[in-house]
C-alpha cells in the first residue's frame, strides 16, 4: 500500500496540513499510519475518498442587504451572482439574507456556517467583501480556510451605501450606550438622536 506523507496528501488534494491535523483530532479522517515520530501518513485509498467526496460539494451564492425595504436590491444582488456563477460553471446554490452587517445571528449567515461545518461547501461567492458580514471578516475567512472553503469576491470595490453604514453605526453605538447609560437613560437616546440626525442632514445635502 503506497503512503503519502501529510506534506504531500495536503498539496494533493489542495487543503492545508492544520486541517487534516483538525481532522484526525475530530476522527473525521484518521491518518492510515502515524510514524514513531508522529508523522501522519495517508493511503492512496483516502485520497481517491478525499477527492470524491470533495467533488459533492458545492458552492454557495451568499447575498443581504440590511432592511426589508430593500428587497429589490436583494433579487439585483441575487441576479449579478447567479450570473457570475453561471458563467464560473459552478453548481451552486443560493443564501439570501435580510439583517445589518454586524447581526451574527441572521438566518441565512447561520444557515451558511452550518453547511461549511458540515463539509457541504467547497466555495462561498459573495458580490462585494461586506454582504458577508460588515466586521469580523477575518474570522469568518478562517473558519473558511479550516474547512477548505475559498471565498471568491466578485468586486472588491467599496460598495456600501451610507444608508447601511448609518443603520450599522447606530446599532454599535445602542449597543455601547446601553451597557453604559442604560437603554431607557435619555443620554443613550439623545446620543442616538444625534446620530440619527447628522446623518439625515447628510443626506439631504447631497
Amino acid at each position: 500500500m503506497e503512503l503519502l506523507s501529510i506534506g504531500k496528501f495536503a498539496k494533493t488534494v489542495g487543503v492545508t496540513t492544520t486541517t487534516l491535523r483538525r481532522m484526525h483530532q475530530s476522527g473525521e479522517l484518521i491518518p492510515a499510519h502515524i510514524s514513531n515520530g508522529g508523522t501522519r501518513y495517508y493511503s492512496t485509498e483516502q485520497l481517491k475518498l478525499f477527492q470524491s467526496s470533495n467533488n459533492e460539494r458545492i458552492v454557495i451564492g451568499y447575498c443581504r442587504v440590511s432592511t426589508p425595504s430593500q428587497k429589490d436590491d436583494l433579487e439585483t444582488q441575487v441576479q449579478n451572482v447567479k450570473s457570475y456563477m453561471y458563467a464560473k460553471g459552478y453548481k451552486f446554490d443560493i443564501i439570501k439574507d435580510i439583517g445589518s452587517g454586524i447581526n451574527y445571528k441572521k438566518k441565512g449567515l447561520k444557515e451558511l456556517i452550518n453547511r461549511i461545518e458540515n463539509n457541504e461547501v467547497s466555495k462561498v461567492v459573495i458580490l462585494y467583501k461586506d454582504r458577508l458580514i460588515r466586521f469580523g471578516f477575518e474570522l469568518i475567512e478562517y473558519l473558511c480556510e479550516i474547512n477548505n472553503v475559498e471565498i471568491e469576491v466578485i468586486d472588491n470595490s467599496e460598495c456600501s451605501k451610507e444608508k447601511e453604514l448609518t443603520d450599522d453605526l447606530i446599532q454599535v453605538i445602542t449597543v455601547f450606550a446601553n451597557r453604559l447609560y442604560g437603554q431607557h437613560s435619555k443620554k443613550t437616546k439623545r446620543l442616538i438622536n444625534e446620530v440619527r440626525n447628522n446623518a439625515d442632514n447628510k443626506e439631504n445635502q447631497t
